[in-house]
């Protein structure tokens, strides 16, 4: 009986994390599809991939494969290692009738097969593998209804979808529509997760991709971290069950920063302007204001500017402060160089 190498059949090293493992299969699984892959030997190898993950993706079952090693070449002349005493591995000529799996493969897991013959109400399926075999037993289909139907009644929160959101002060204050893109996987609508092998939609991953378009009205008074429900757009189950998309505001503005209900802008202001004063004209979430620069201005002054920051729910409103920052021009001419040097020469 020839040995099989699952993990150089995934392209995976034997120290892949199950993450990898998965993602190795799922690529695999969508290339050697037989509805995608037209190759003469697609369906061999769509099989062996399947096979391999079905092995490899179930911490058990690699567990027990691991320990077969890599130098055995036939069952007959094969020493068990540990916890295999006892175990005939030279009788499994029916191994490819179990579930469309190699010989190879029911000759590691040919007991699991024997106990399925035996209790033909619970264990394996060559849709969903042996993970009842590996979790306590055969499970009674009577307890397994019932777990179902409790399933059904209450709502299942790993439907919901969360996800951040990226408003800016305009967004606050006007509270406009917004579309955003929500995506995120749930369980393959058309083989309900069982990770079949033969479905098209997910390629045997169990899983499919959710992506939508939605749109929502901002709400008034929306703060930083603030979740956003939009009720039923989230996940689907096999049961009909819909979750919930949260999106979690996030702040992002170029313009402004926000402490609780003020604004606080930056404006710029050449040196003599800060010195002997001026009126600046500035742009604020309600438009062009012009404001007043006293003379001796220095940098980090805040001057505030009543009303024109984020509403409160009282009706009232936080302040705009616009904080000075002392600027020079990079390209000064030989005029103004000169008299900076008299400028020195007086105040030193």
């Amino acid at each position: 009986m020839k040995y099989k190498d699952y993990y150089e059949i995934l392209g995976i090293q034997r120290s892949a994390t199950q993450a990898e493992i998965k993602s190795a299969y799922r690529k695999l699984a969508r290339k050697f599809h037989p509805d995608v892959n037209k190759s003469s030997d697609a369906q061999t190898k769509f099989k062996d991939i399947n096979e391999a993950y079905e092995v490899l993706g179930d911490e058990n079952k690699r567990k027990r494969y691991d320990q077969l090693g890599s130098s055995w070449s036939q069952g007959a002349d094969f020493t068990p290692p540990p916890g295999f005493e006892g175990f005939n591995f030279s009788n499994f000529s029916q191994g490819s009738q179990q579930g469309g799996f190699s010989d190879f493969f029911s000759a590691i897991f040919g007991d699991i097969l024997n106990q399925q013959a035996q209790n033909p109400r619970g264990g394996y399926s060559s849709f969903g593998g042996f993970s009842d075999a590996f979790s306590g037993g055969f499970k009674n289909q009577n307890t397994r209804n019932t777990r179902n139907s409790q399933n059904k009644e209450k709502k299942d929160e790993s439907l919901d979808i969360i996800q951040n959101v990226i408003l800016d002060v305009n967004d606050l204050i006007n509270c406009p529509k917004k579309t955003v893109t929500v995506s995120a996987y749930q369980k393959c609508q058309a083989c309900s997760g069982i990770k079949s092998g033969f479905c098209s939609n997910c390629f045997g991953t169990g899983l499919e991709k959710v992506v939508k378009n939605l749109t929502f009205k901002v709400p008034k008074y929306t703060k930083e971290n603030q979740k956003i429900r939009l009720k039923g757009e989230g996940k689907r189950n096999e049961y009909g069950q819909v979750g919930d998309v949260y999106l979690v505001v996030k702040i992002s503005d170029k313009n402004y920063e926000i402490n609780d209900y003020n604004l606080i802008k930056d404006i710029e202001l050449l040196p003599y302007e800060a010195v002997l004063g001026c009126n600046k004209e500035i742009e604020t979430p309600n438009g062009k204001v012009k404001l007043k620069i006293p003379k001796n201005t220095t940098t980090g002054k805040k001057l505030r500017l009543k009303g024109l920051g984020l509403a409160k729910k009282d009706n009232t409103k936080g302040d705009l402060e616009a904080r000075i920052k002392i600027v020079i021009k990079s390209d000064l001419s030989p005029e103004a160089l000169d008299l900076y040097e008299k400028l020195k020469k007086i105040n030193s």
